[in-house]
């Protein structure tokens, strides 16, 4: 991986420095495309939109004003700015998540059953010796030498020199069978736990969703007659251009069938691009017949300051636009007006506000599916993520696992809401279907919440901010795009796209831990 060597502002000149040498108190220089060297604070200038979803499970980039902090690992995807840093290392926010990976130290339950049995047999060769020797020398009076003949016979016959050959040999041979349905297995006794699990904690953006943002074609709202919900979609995508790496951008573009339509027919004259006074891009073009038009997308608020009848759609967009909100979807406004005076300067005619576009970050196309199968076999599912709570309840809305979710601050006594308050944190885990807004130390605590109680449980992810949590689970699933990070911590690295092959692998688990069970049990009774 290339080094960081952010421009840092020393003796009174910019140079660049590597990010290693950053201290407290640096200077450091912002700009598209960069990745953020440490924790820092943002000076005068205007906003930054940064991507942190790697690192805070949110799916959307996230707008960062002036004395705002940006995250160490984040990258900045609009925007231009000095920096004051103020964390670097270990205290950063990556860091602290790095060092909880580094102090976890587990013991999986397949070495504390394997220790159970050891245990088991040390007890039955001391009793059986004991008894024996009593028996042979104190009542019978057996010769020395055939005494010590038969204490030999029942040490060396109750020690399973076998049973770690057998079950290594077993979850070999089961290891190979999951790689071949897309799981490599970095721990062996992994296979154990997770034909166990029956709890499965997973992260929402990049695990349950695409971590790509999309259009709800479904709910897009038309305020102008004569318009369709493709006319919205195409004049919104007008108004965008894929060479500023704008993710909204990108997601409408995506829509069309072909991204040329986006441009085709027409001869573009001017394009005013996104910025925070105006909240809105515009593109000034010229059709066919040679007439000028533009079109405008950005900020309900915005957009509808521009329409023509803004008193009477005010109320009916306010209200679309909250519904949108209760669900987790943000919203895009479109409007459209015709330019009869032909050049670029003019104001144009009356804005027509034409319609509102829902976004949101997609489920990944198996995740229903997989949800559905996990419960039919006894593992109950729940959603952790660093996003919303609307926007969590959302995708589990879609997923069919369930809108009982809170936010990390009632459940980790931050502040406790008052109609949970009467119950106590660990059952309020079991028996909520998520939590959002969590960072990396509150996914951690869920999960040795949970094994507190007595549960076996996983955890999936992909981000860094899951890296504590997957390394103290029992057992920790790493998807196919994780980051390096969650890999690391895992204990299974998908190599499929989607979750199916979750399922596929605990039916295996479940099957090879059988026969390791067949054989342990026989031995014992044998013993």
């Amino acid at each position: 991986m290339a080094r960081l060597a952010p421009k840092a502002l020393r003796d009174g000149t910019w140079n660049e420095l590597d990010a290693s040498l950053l201290v407290p108190g640096d200077i450091i220089s912002i700009k598209l495309g960069d990745i953020i060297p440490a924790d820092a604070r943002l000076l005068q200038g205007d906003p930054l939109k940064i991507d942190q979803s790697a690192l805070t499970g949110e799916s959307l980039p996230v707008t960062k004003h002036p004395g705002g902090g940006v995250y160490s690992g984040s990258t900045c995807k609009q925007g231009e700015i000095e920096a004051v840093v103020i964390a670097t290392g270990i205290h950063t926010f990556f860091g602290k998540a790095a060092h909880l990976v580094e102090s976890t130290t587990h013991v999986g339950h397949f070495q504390k059953v394997l220790t159970s049995i050891g245990n088991f047999c040390i007890c039955s060769i001391a009793t059986g010796m004991t008894i024996e020797l009593i028996v042979m020398a104190a009542v019978q009076h057996r010769p020395y030498r055939q005494t010590v003949d038969n204490l030999l016979v029942l040490l060396i016959g109750g020690i399973p020199i076998a049973m770690p050959t057998v079950l290594s040999v077993t979850m070999a041979i089961g290891s190979h069978k999951l790689a071949q349905q897309g799981a490599i297995t970095k721990r062996m006794t992994a296979i154990e736990e997770m034909a166990g699990m029956d709890v499965l904690c997973s992260d929402k953006t990049g695990t349950l969703t695409l971590n790509k943002l999309t259009v709800d074609n479904n709910i897009i709202e038309v305020f102008t007659r004569g318009y369709e919900k493709s006319d919205v979609v195409l004049m919104a995508a007008r108004a965008s251009r894929l060479e500023n790496q704008d993710a909204i951008d990108f997601a409408i573009v995506a829509m069309l069938p072909d991204p040329k339509e986006a441009r085709a027919g027409i001869e573009e004259v001017h394009f005013l691009p996104f910025n925070p006074t105006d909240k809105r891009t515009a593109l000034t073009y010229l059709d066919a017949k040679g007439k000028m038009h533009r079109v405008s997308k950005g900020a309900p608020e915005q957009i509808l300051n521009l329409a023509a009848n803004k008193s009477e759609i005010k109320r009916k967009v306010h209200q679309v636009i909250d519904n949108f909100a209760e669900r987790g979807l943000r919203s895009l406004a479109v409007a459209y007006q015709e330019v009869p005076e032909g050049t670029k300067e003019s104001a144009g005619g009356p804005w027509q506000f034409i319609g509102l576009l829902p976004l949101f970050d997609p489920p990944r196309h198996d995740s229903a599916e997989t949800i559905r199968r996990a419960l039919d076999l006894g593992v109950s599912v729940k959603m952790i993520t660093g996003d919303q709570l609307a926007i969590g309840k959302e995708t589990g809305r879609r997923l069919g696992m369930g809108t009982n979710m809170y936010p990390s601050s009632s459940l980790l006594g931050d502040k406790i809401d008052s109609d949970i308050a009467v119950l106590p944190v660990d059952e309020l885990i079991e028996q909520a279907d998520g939590f959002a807004g969590v960072f990396p130390e509150h996914k951690y605590e869920i999960v040795k919440r949970l094994q507190a109680r007595k549960h076996i449980c996983g955890m999936t992810g992909d981000g860094v901010n899951d890296a504590p949590a997957l390394k103290v689970a029992d057992i920790g699933i790493a998807v196919a795009d994780a980051t390096d990070a969650a890999r690391g911590a895992s204990d299974i690295v998908l190599t499929e796209p989607g979750l199916s092959v979750i399922i596929s692998a605990v039916l295996t688990s479940r099957a090879i831990f059988q026969r390791m069970k067949n054989y342990t049990v026989e031995y014992t009774l044998y013993l």
